[in-house]
């Protein structure tokens, strides 16, 4: 924040204290002209007003309040560039990495800063982290338990719906069946394979789908021919000499997608004859994925997470579309 908005913050935020502190000391005296208890004269339905003063209890707490409010920004950042007397902060706001927020949170937990985001990982380690290693681990605690075990272990898959729930489920939902442009983790489709493995590497080292824009390629005409053939694959009604036409131009696709459409765990190129669309089924959507690509991406977990609560996630994740209760 620069120099100017700093002080423009802090004159502000003082001045409305100052300001507000003046008003309630001229009101806590009586300028009234007549006595206390008085009546002042007036009259409303029969209600007459009388000179009485503010109640002290609600004048005590309202001074309260402001030596609180003073205190506070005292303590703690608020007042522009001001970090506070204690130096507290909610996270380090100067990280741009991965690396940089791991050491920065290590710095803090070694030097007692008060970081209240590395606190927490510090305090949840500390809380948890034996948990995660012995539902991760088998009794030797030094190999990691098979995520078919893991997942038939009720205790381990609930801590491993948790950690979904806290990491994934921006993406694929609360309830792991995705939307759009994100996967449903519950159908047994699976873009790079549904084996235990598979998933865990998904998860450790993330993804990067490179579907690229065919529209030089093809042409507006060679798009609409395309999309009506890829359509076809699925059963969908379309104009039989268009999709003639885009069985053709196909072979540009095939690459990936196969010469029969089932696409290629590989690649994470889709089946085209399932009728299941991650990014939309319509005419329209396909269209828009045939002219400009997708460029999907799936974050790596393993520099944040670690492959003890990675195995944990990847046994639920499994579980969901195996039937494992």
């Amino acid at each position: 924040m620069s120099t100017f908005w700093s002080v423009w913050i802090i004159v502000i935020t003082l001045g409305t204290l100052a300001a507000v502190a003046a008003v309630l000391a001229w009101c806590s005296k009586d300028k009234m002209g007549v006595e206390e208890g008085e009546d002042m004269g007036h009259e409303y339905d029969g209600i007459r007003e009388i000179n009485n003063p503010l109640p002290k209890w609600w004048s005590y707490m309202f001074w309260g309040t402001i030596v609180f409010s003073l205190v506070y920004l005292a303590l703690y950042p608020g007042l522009g560039n001001f970090k506070g007397i204690l130096g507290w902060q909610s996270s380090d706001q100067t990280v741009r990495t991965i690396a940089e927020s791991k050491a920065s949170i290590v710095n803090a937990q070694q030097s007692k800063e008060l970081d209240q985001y590395a606190k927490e990982l510090g305090d949840a380690e500390q809380a948890y982290g034996e948990l995660f290693k012995a539902l991760a681990y088998d009794e030797s605690g030094n190999i990691l338990r098979p995520i078919e075990e893991i997942a038939a272990d009720q205790d381990a898959r609930r801590v491993g719906q948790r950690l979904f729930l806290q990491n994934c489920a921006q993406c694929h939902g609360s309830d792991a069946r995705g939307q759009q442009g994100f996967p449903n983790l519950t159908d047994n489709d699976w873009l790079y394979g549904g084996e235990p493995e598979t998933i865990k590497t998904t998860l450790m080292h993330g993804r990067k789908g490179a579907m690229p824009a065919w529209i030089d390629t093809l042409g507006e005409d060679g798009v609409q021919e395309v999309t009506s053939y890829a359509l076809s694959l699925s059963g969908r009604k379309v104009n039989a000499k268009e999709a003639a036409a885009g069985k053709q131009r196909f072979v540009v696709c095939a690459a990936c997608h196969g010469t029969d459409g089932k696409g290629n765990p590989a690649f994470g190129a889709p089946d085209l004859t399932d009728n299941i669309w991650l990014y939309g089924g319509s005419r329209r959507a396909v269209v828009d994925t045939i002219t400009h690509g997708r460029q999907g991406v799936m974050p790596a977990w393993d520099n944040i997470l670690g492959e003890e609560k990675i195995q944990l996630i990847s046994a639920y994740v499994w579980g969901l579309s195996n039937n494992e209760q």
